[in-house]
């Protein structure tokens, strides 16, 4: 008895030290595992591929720093490449402007037109003012690289990007002198101290050279590493307000008061208002087509919205038939809170700066003969007065139409004038 109770217990004990080795081991793996978990964005956009090409570099040099992992998309094109499908980028998935906050880093890249960057870049970078007004991107590393042609114009179009990236308050990662070492010097290479270039069409060499190629890996990893560095700190506590100084008027010497600087952010009157009302403006809905949400000419915005709710119509179809009026009031209102979702954004993320509304233009998708449009229109005007106020007053046209676009019932064309 004594014997199998002697055998019992070293086979128990055999099982627990394999346990805990198993364990052991399977510590020891996760130690040595680096996680990934350092995300940076390659945005590019490219006609013939060469940026393409350059942006496949920065990737790999990303890639190079532990723990992180390089994301390559495309931005949108205004108007499609022939042939498209047959590029080797076909297959780049394209951006969103909402997405560039997920990122710990972003380079951007993109041909060099007249001195600039790209038209397709130029319109990409043009929706992002909600990000803007939220300081989404404030802090983050950013790089930029290009494909340059003859290579004219190449550190202008870099610097185009850069006045972008500093409104928005990235931390710009330039390439200064690195690798110039490493390269032939023989051959024109497009290395410059702001970003890498790739003279496309210099002296019938395959573009981009071994070289640009080199010095565009070791921008990605400088981005990486700066990075790094970002999401370490970018959930830090912001620096304390500041106080308004105060002069002692016996010494001259000045001390910190304890009330705040005047000109501190104060409350947007118009935010507060829509708190009160319960109101919560939606996504400024994007653009279908080759035109932009609002237009500012001189101190007025103009803007025009259909009933688009997260992508879909709300309530379409005929008023009096598929839709009943009130349905059809519903609509009108999800299409004013569209429209004033837009005019937020060209009024910089603030309200507050809308001097006033000038005009309404209200059209319904109804039957002829049908003779209640202004009746649906009140709860656009009313709404828009509820909340702005005396400032929402505004002239108005009410008009019957026998279709509009993607069926909704209502689509409404608006002018309002800025501060």
């Amino acid at each position: 008895m004594n014997f199998i109770n002697s055998i019992r217990v070293k086979t128990g004990l055999l099982v627990g030290l394999c346990l805990l080795s198993i364990l052991s081991l399977k510590a020891q793996r996760k130690m040595n595992t680096k996680p990934t978990d350092l995300k940076v964005l390659v945005l590019f956009n490219t006609e013939s591929g060469g940026t393409y090409k350059m942006a496949k570099a920065m990737a790999a040099g990303i890639e190079k720093f532990p723990g992180a992992t390089a994301v390559l998309k495309q931005v949108p094109r205004i108007k499609a490449l022939a042939h498209e499908d047959k590029q080797a980028f076909a297959q780049v998935p394209y951006a969103s402007i909402d997405e560039l906050p997920d990122y710990d880093g972003i380079a951007f890249g993109s041909a060099v037109h007249f001195g600039n960057m790209s038209a397709d870049m130029r319109y990409f970078l043009d929706q992002s003012v909600g990000i803007w007004t939220a300081r989404k991107l404030e802090g983050k590393p950013a790089t930029v690289f290009m494909s340059a042609g003859s290579g004219a114009g190449r550190e202008a179009a870099i610097l185009s990007f850069w006045s972008t990236l500093a409104v928005h308050g990235m931390v710009i990662v330039p390439t200064g002198i690195m690798g110039n070492q490493e390269i032939d010097k023989t051959l024109p290479q497009g290395n410059t101290a702001f970003g890498t270039t790739s003279l496309a069409g210099a002296n019938a060499v395959t573009r981009p050279s071994e070289g640009e190629l080199h010095l565009a890996a070791l921008q990605g990893y400088a981005l990486a590493k700066a990075a790094k560095g970002y999401q370490a700190t970018k959930d830090s506590a912001p620096m304390a307000p500041l106080t308004a100084a105060k002069t002692n008027s016996t010494t001259g010497t000045i001390a910190a008061g304890s009330s705040t600087i005047a000109g501190a952010a104060t409350r947007s009157k118009i935010e507060a208002r829509l708190k009160a009302l319960n109101i919560t403006l939606p996504d400024a809905p994007a653009p279908v087509g080759n035109y932009k949400p609002f237009r500012i000419s001189g101190k007025q915005v103009f803007i025009n919205q259909i009933a688009l709710n997260a992508g879909k119509v709300d309530h379409p179809g005929m008023v009096g038939t598929e839709v009943t009026e009130e349905q059809a009031k519903l609509a009108t209102r999800q299409t004013l809170l569209n429209v004033l979702a837009v005019l937020k954004q060209a009024a910089g993320g603030n309200l507050d700066h809308i001097k006033q509304a000038v005009q309404l233009t209200g059209f319904f998708y109804t039957a002829a003969g049908y003779t209640k449009h202004a009746v649906l229109m009140n709860e656009a005007s009313n709404l828009l007065v509820e909340i702005l106020g005396e400032n929402g007053m505004h002239t108005r046209a009410t008009v019957g139409a026998s279709s509009l676009p993607m069926n909704s019932a209502v689509e409404i064309q608006a002018i309002f004038e800025l501060e």
